[in-house]
């Protein structure tokens, strides 16, 4: 088998792992066209300083001791089966980045032989990539559950970014369909990639998760209070929401049918926004139901639920409440905080501000005015704004991905 029979084969296999971001769109390849996309694993993920680079994603190897219900890859799945060598890896994603195809690296792998074994040739493909190639680029690896301290705090000195997938969101669905791993194993990686960076800088790297939607019972509260406590020990940059697409016949999980619950995704994403950076907590996103409301965004249902906080005076609200009503975003909150600076703001300020006044306009007054229709309760409210929702299966795009709170903005 050659290396590109290779790369077929295992970027195929690394395409349900979200951890990265966008797993990349279908190409309507044409041949001798301009700008038609090679599909050999490439996907996109942002820098911190905000910059879109491309990675090359594949898997080391789609062998695995596992047997995870859920999982592709599983060992009892008939399959084709291939693995790299870690210089063949190594040359492969050198020569990729010098055609300029990639920025970067995202590096994943099932379990060859045992979890040492298969951290130990991760590495030594990192190894020969930085100091023999001397990439110096970006570099997401997936480390082993279960690998040794000293091979973790080696993979750590190797990458720019680690994550390890928790795969489900509690211990019982794990012993369901992962009877192998415990969310203890799983978590241990993070835990360890923690500590070891904390020792020698300030903050440790950033790491990432995965968990799979819609394959077991767990309510979005469960979900979103299982992201919350991973964000508030430092384990996490941030968590990702993987729709479950069944790739298996098993009696434990949703019938092969089932269209994936991309909307629920989807409000995942904006609850997990909110979670970050707007100054919720779990309890307050879900406070009077188990689940997110797949019509409406979670701070759109928040402002609902408490109208008796609304309307607020959009010239002197403070900005921590400013940010929470709908319609005025992160962005949006800067900008009129820095407008009434010179003058109060009227109805045709706010627009001018980009300001989505079909929602806000039910929660602020301008300039002591409510611009509302008087007397709306939260249901009238809805019904007003509700638009259709196509409940099929809807791929979200990588803006979607990446800023779901901020697509019209919150």
């Amino acid at each position: 088998m050659d290396i590109y029979e290779k790369l077929a084969i295992l970027s195929d296999s690394a395409k349900y792992d979200v951890s990265c971001s966008s797993s990349g769109a279908e190409s309507n390849f044409q041949k001798g066209m301009i700008g038609c996309n090679h599909q050999s694993g490439i996907c996109h993920t942002f820098t911190e300083d905000g910059r879109c680079v491309s990675l090359l994603k594949v898997l080391f190897t789609n062998f695995c001791i596992y047997d995870c219900s859920y999982c592709v890859n599983r060992a009892s799945n008939d399959l084709k089966r291939a693995a790299f060598s870690p210089r063949e890896l190594a040359e492969l994603t050198i020569n990729f980045y010098k055609r300029n195809y990639i920025e970067g690296l995202f590096l994943s792998s099932g379990i060859i032989e045992n979890e040492d074994k298969t951290m130990q040739l991760l590495i030594r493909a990192l190894e020969i990539l930085r100091f023999e190639y001397h990439f110096n680029g970006y570099v997401h690896l997936k480390l082993i559950p279960g690998a040794s301290e000293r091979l973790i705090e080696k993979a750590c000195s190797l990458a720019t970014r680690v994550s390890s997938n928790l795969e489900l969101p509690s211990s019982k669905s794990l012993m369901l369909l992962a009877p192998n791993k415990t969310q203890k194993a799983l978590m241990q990686p993070l835990k360890l990639a923690r500590d070891i960076t904390l020792e020698k800088s300030s903050t440790p790297i950033p790491m990432s998760t995965q968990l799979i939607i819609g394959a077991t019972p767990e309510s979005d509260f469960d979900i979103l209070k299982l992201s919350s406590n991973l964000y508030q020990k430092a384990l996490l940059k941030r968590v990702y929401y993987s729709a479950y697409i069944p790739a298996n016949d098993d009696k434990n999980l949703p019938a092969l049918s089932t269209v994936p619950p991309t909307a629920r995704e989807h409000r995942l994403y904006q609850a997990d926004w909110l979670l970050r950076f707007y100054g919720f907590s779990y309890g307050e996103i879900l406070q009077r139901r188990k689940n997110l409301d797949l019509d409406f965004d979670p701070k759109m249902i928040w402002a609902l639920d408490h109208m008796e906080l609304f309307p607020v005076e959009v010239n002197h609200v403070d900005k921590e409440f400013l940010i929470r009503v709908p319609g005025i975003g992160i962005r949006g909150a800067h900008k009129i905080l820095k407008a009434r600076r010179f003058q109060p703001l009227n109805f045709e300020g706010l627009k001018k501000l980009g300001i989505s006044l079909k929602r806000a306009k039910y929660f602020i007054t301008i300039g002591g005015k409510f611009f509302g229709e008087k007397h709306y309760y939260p249901d009238q409210i809805k019904r007003t704004l509700l638009k259709p929702v196509k409940r099929g299966f809807h791929q979200p795009s990588l803006f979607e991905s990446y800023y779901p709170a901020m697509n019209g903005e919150l």
